[in-house]
């Protein structure tokens, strides 16, 4: 965060690219690493530059846009 103070106001409504993992997670931390893993595996991840930065959000299904209920 000291490098990058402004990422608080990173949200789904300004990023820059969003991704959804396909599989659901029994707590946060394991989706943080499981997102992570998986940003790394896609050509986004593997493009990155060095000044750009990632925000992992773990988000309820229930609260999810666009979700089919």
């Amino acid at each position: 965060m000291a490098i990058t103070p402004e990422l608080h106001n990173c949200d789904r409504q300004n990023d820059l690219h969003v991704l959804q993992v396909p599989e659901q997670f029994g707590n946060a931390v394991m989706c943080i690493m499981r997102g992570q893993a998986y940003l790394a595996e896609t050509s986004i991840g593997q493009e990155m530059s060095e000044t750009e930065q990632v925000k992992v959000l773990c988000i309820r299904s229930a609260n999810l846009i666009g979700k089919v209920g």
